[in-house]
């Protein structure tokens, strides 16, 4: 099954941006899942258990790296890239 989320991570910091971008780039990296950013959210396409399997872990990571952090997805089973 394919599945398209869009998301956004708030680091509750002075300093968000890095915190934000990193993230990014860690998902970027996983072959199979395609990403796309603009300056209001990120949209993550492709399969689902590969996309959530993925999110569990750099989640994680950004989470324990930053105090407090917001993330706020809608998800969709299809893919709508």
């Amino acid at each position: 099954m394919k599945i398209s989320i869009e998301m956004s991570l708030y680091p509750l910091n002075k300093t968000y941006g890095p915190s934000i971008l990193d993230f990014i780039e860690r998902i970027k990296a996983y072959d199979g899942i395609k990403v796309i950013s603009n300056s209001m959210s990120t949209q993550v396409f492709g399969d689902y258990d590969l996309v959530f399997d993925a999110l569990k872990k750099e989640m994680r990571k950004s989470f324990e790296k930053d105090m407090t952090s917001i993330m706020v997805m809608k998800f969709i089973n299809e893919d709508l890239s």
